[in-house]
């Protein structure tokens, strides 16, 4: 299938360039025009109903300095950021009004890039992937009808660099605290020919982290070539990432910090002969992904476009771990019936994958006042899941030894209409119609165990309908007001963790009913906005605040029933003068579940030899309680100077407290001592300076660089928790754990620095 798939994008763009053999030059604005079709259909416009950002690519180049592409966007309103290296580089993660990444969905030129298994965009498999974007938008909420994984929470639609016309080239290096360093080489032919154009970048990435040994090694390229004609552009783009990335996701108890310091790592730790913890150096994630996109976008008169996209992505890697004292039986390497031996072992848990499919879009402007769009894809992911130990402790190992071989396949297809009429002068209605369809087949052995001691067989077949409507009303008052309004329904399907964590169960897809109301002022020097909205949700997975054994995030959706989220965001904008400029965002929220039930347990009891039974109190209803992981409030303040090439940025953030349980406890109870089940506000200032020159034989060179945490603040962004519920005698709950250890933050770095250089040709 994947020749193909490939025979057919040569194919595909031979034809193409062979319908259009003219001569002469083309139109530069039209070949501008055609190459955002790509976008136009899944992308919010000035008069669509959608509370939405966009970051232009002048603005992701002053903040692309070596930071993750979230970094680049956490000063966008409502989102917040984790990174387990501590430094902002590696794996890192964008959450939006507290959605969690597997429920956003994220596109670049309208081709799906979420794994299709959990949903998420791994951006450390893409790095450096913001020095190849034209612009990014952020769209909250249910967002406009897009391909791939369902948007529950917000959208992002990422638009890659264009060729241009002028040949060009380029240099850019980073250099800073912990061993960090960035390059990145860019170049564009410009247009060859009339008709040709080739642009591309080579990307070299790493840092040893802020965290003991959390190192990342990371390289990538993008290139793509055009050809332009005069109605019709065609694409290929190619692009890639190759990652090598010590563990650094079991995250630290408070307990430990104060025994070794918040640098920290247990990962890989293990204990030598001489009693002395040791640390396994190939405790790595490695993974290599490989993406093609082939576009075409066709110009069929002054009021209609089409476009249409073939995809391909390739991935393939595996993490490789030191577990301690790991029972032989769930590893297949037990003599029968022997289900208590342990030992030390290395194992690698491996995927072989392939995504691909198509994408389309037909899209109509008569450019009075009515536009309308029909689009759709059809994706398809393959993917072989399997493990294998390598050694282990007194224990002959066959060579290349495999324990667990699965295979995973989803199809997901969807079909949307789009209109936009202005129907009276300055009152426009949207209408958005989508129709979406996921199945999911799941088979062979996974490297889980029942409690009779067998190994778990996959044997998943699900299959998904969803209709999402979406409606709304814009109303531009005059020149200067306007006002929106909108009504959505969005569906979600579960991951391939939830099935996994829930194997046999009919698991029911989450629902989210959106409603959003906004307004925005604008003048030449000021503006100001506000929007509300009201996210309810039925059989939200929402996360636990426990982590699988590879650090991922459980979600479920067995407690929550009924939840919402309900907040406003609030921005601003002020440049008196062509010097300065303030903005401003802030978003305050309130995220809840309504009715989190839980198993209540005796406190007093201790776990079995398989750790998981306890003494049964029943059930308790804790009633409405805050969901994880959701700050109340967001806030960022921005202050920007500018006066002959020399720039000044100072960037401030608020993040407001955040539970890592759905509970609503704040501590868990340990004998007479307290586990720490939240994460802590915290206040932290980013500045940058640079400046900005030009001389002979460069287009232009910037020198510059950035502090960040400026007070040095000691925070932490994400963790985990775990905590049983207990009931006292007089029948009220409370939160208990077994050990100091029950609880995990990622603490993130204090102040440090990046030095940055830029050279364009």
């Amino acid at each position: 299938m994947v020749k193909r798939i490939l025979a057919s994008c040569l194919i595909f763009g031979s034809l193409s360039m062979m319908a259009q053999s003219r001569h002469h030059a083309v139109d530069t604005m039209k070949v501008v025009d055609l190459d955002e079709v790509n976008v136009i259909s899944t992308r919010a416009g000035a008069t669509t109903p959608v509370a939405h950002t966009n970051v232009s690519k002048e603005q992701i180049a002053e903040l692309n300095t070596g930071k993750d592409l979230p970094y680049i966007l956490s000063q966008t309103p409502s989102v917040t950021t984790t990174s387990d290296a501590g430094n902002g580089m590696g794996y890192t993660t964008l959450r939006v009004r507290g959605v969690d990444p597997s429920r956003i969905n994220i596109t670049a030129n309208g081709i799906p890039m979420n794994d299709a298994e959990s949903a998420q965009v791994y951006w450390v498999n893409i790095p450096d992937f913001a020095s190849s974007a034209e612009s990014v938008q952020i769209q909250r909420g249910a967002g406009t009808s897009t391909n791939g994984a369902g948007a529950f929470g917000a959208t992002v639609n990422i638009q890659t660099a264009r060729l241009g016309t002028e040949p060009s080239f380029g240099y850019d290096m980073s250099a800073g605290s912990y061993g960090t360093h960035k390059e990145t080489f860019r170049f564009a032919s410009g247009l060859l020919g009339d008709h040709w154009a080739v642009q591309g970048r080579l990307s070299n990435i790493a840092t040893d982290g802020y965290i003991d040994r959390a190192s990342v090694r990371l390289g990538s390229y993008f290139l793509q070539a055009a050809y332009y004609g005069d109605n019709t552009v065609v694409k290929f783009i190619t692009f890639n990432g190759q990652e090598k990335t010590y563990h650094a996701w079991n995250y630290t108890s408070k307990y430990e910090q104060s025994l070794y310091g918040r640098t920290y790592n247990s990962c890989g730790e293990y204990y030598g002969d001489d009693g002395k913890p040791h640390y396994y150096d190939n405790q790595t994630d490695n993974y290599h992904q490989q993406h093609y996109q082939l576009l075409w976008n066709q110009d069929l008169g002054s009021m209609l476009k089409l476009n249409l996209g073939l995809h391909l992505t390739k991935g393939d890697g595996y993490y490789e771990q030191y577990k301690v004292g790991k029972r032989l039986y769930q590893f297949n390497l037990n003599q029968p019936g022997d289900y208590k031996t342990t030992s030390d072992l290395i194992n690698q848990k491996k995927m072989d994958n392939d995504f691909y499919g198509f994408i389309g879009s037909l899209n109509y402007d008569n450019k009075q006042g009515l536009s309308a769009a029909l689009g759709g894809g059809w994706n398809v992911y393959d993917g072989d899941h399997f493990g294998k130990v390598i050694w282990a402790k007194d224990v002959l190992i066959q060579p290349d030894f495999e324990y667990y071989n699965n295979n995973g396949k989803k199809y997901d297809g969807n079909l949307y209409g789009k209109v936009n009429y202005e129907f009276l002068k300055g009152l426009n209605a949207f209408i958005d119609l989508q129709y979406r369809h996921a199945s999911i087949r799941m088979n062979g052995l996974t490297d889980d165990y029942d409690k009779s001691y067998q190994q778990i067989n996959f044997n998943e077949r699900h299959a998904y309908n969803f209709f999402n409507p979406k409606f709304g009303l814009f109303y531009q008052i005059n020149p200067h007001h306007h006002v929106y309004g909108n009504f959505s329904i969005a569906h979600k399907e579960p991951t391939r963790n939830d099935f996994e964590d829930n194997i046999g169960v009919n698991l029911k897809a989450e629902k989210l009913t959106d409603w959003e109301l906004g307004y925005q002022y604008r003048n030449t020097q000021f503006s100001a906005g506000f929007n509300f909205y009201l996210m309810n949700y039925a059989n939200q997975f929402v996360l636990t605040g426990q982590l699988n054994e590879i650090g991922e995030m459980i979600a479920s959706n067995d407690n929550s029933g009924k939840s919402y989220r309900a907040g406003i965001e609030l921005e601003a904008a002020y440049q008196p003068t062509k010097w300065f400029r303030w903005d401003v965002n802030a978003t305050f929220s309130r995220n809840r579940n309504k009715d989190w039930t839980v198993s209540a347990v005796d406190g007093i009891a201790y776990e079995n030899s398989d750790g998981d039974d306890w003494n049964s109190q029943g059930t308790i209803n804790l009633g409405e309680t805050k969901t994880s992981f959701s700050p109340e409030i967001i806030f960022n303040n921005i202050l920007t100077f500018n006066w002959k090439g020399f720039k000044a940025q100072l960037q401030s953030q608020y993040i407001s407290k955040q539970y890592m349980t759905n509970t609503g406890f704040r501590y868990a109870k340990v004998g007479n001592e307290y586990v720490k089940l939240f994460l802590s506000d915290y206040f932290t200032n980013n500045l940058d300076l640079s400046y900005t020159f030009k001389f002979k034989g460069i287009k232009s060179a910037t020198i510059g660089a950035t502090l960040y945490n400026l007070t040095s603040l000691k925070y932490d962004n994400n963790g985990w928790a775990y905590c049983e519920i207990g009931k006292d005698a007089n029948g009220k709950a409370y939160a208990w754990t077994t050990d100091l250890y029950k609880s995990g933050f990622a603490p993130q770095a204090p102040i440090h620095f990046m030095a940055h250089l830029s050279l364009n040709f």
